[in-house]
């Protein structure tokens, strides 16, 4: 039987990363071109970089449901056997569509909090085309977060499918022995 504990904590976990990547996209850092005080060249100024850290945050959130998830159904590769069936299977298919989705989550709230904490630190003189003030492109942290909402879900109906497998196992088929228990 799944650990309703276990699941609940997996889904609070999920919930934060996805709430904290939403919100990292929704304060993605700006630039704006500025020319300084005796108008010789031109520089970038960014504003708020919190979204740097609310990135990170739900990389760190969704890492550690990932983590929690596979220490407790042993990644396939530890205890148990699991049960031939439907559920073995589903449990399978869902296992590699979880980390394929836990991965592309990843990629996208690392890709995003490193792009978003990179500004540009060179100047250009007034009379040169104005510096290009790079920033994290919109949706980087929304496709973050979709995935993590992905990762949520099949990662949950992933460890469902792996108890029933496993809780369903049963070694020997019953009885080892010969029953002489009715014969006098």
């Amino acid at each position: 039987m799944a650990s309703k504990l276990l699941l609940i904590t997996v889904f609070f976990l999920h919930l934060i990363a996805f709430a904290l990547a939403v919100v990292a996209e929704q304060r993605r850092s700006t630039a704006k071109i500025v020319p300084d005080k005796e108008i010789n060249y031109n520089y970038c100024v960014y504003d708020s970089d919190i979204s740097t850290g609310l990135g990170v945050g739900a990389f760190l959130f969704l890492l550690a449901s990932q983590v929690l998830i596979m220490v407790a159904s042993h990644c396939f590769c530890c205890g148990k056997p699991l049960n031939p069936g439907g559920s073995r299977a589903l449990a399978v298919v869902l296992f590699i569509i979880c980390w394929v989705f836990f991965f592309i989550a990843e990629m996208c709230l690392l890709a995003g909090s490193v792009r978003n904490a990179y500004h540009t630190r060179y100047r250009t003189m007034f009379t040169e085309i104005p510096p290009s003030c790079q920033t994290v492109r919109k949706g980087v942290f929304a496709a973050g977060a979709a995935f993590t909402l992905f990762t949520g879900i099949v990662s949950e109906f992933y460890y469902i499918n792996y108890s029933r497998a496993r809780d369903s196992f049963q070694p020997h088929g019953g009885e080892t022995g010969i029953g002489m228990g009715t014969y006098k």
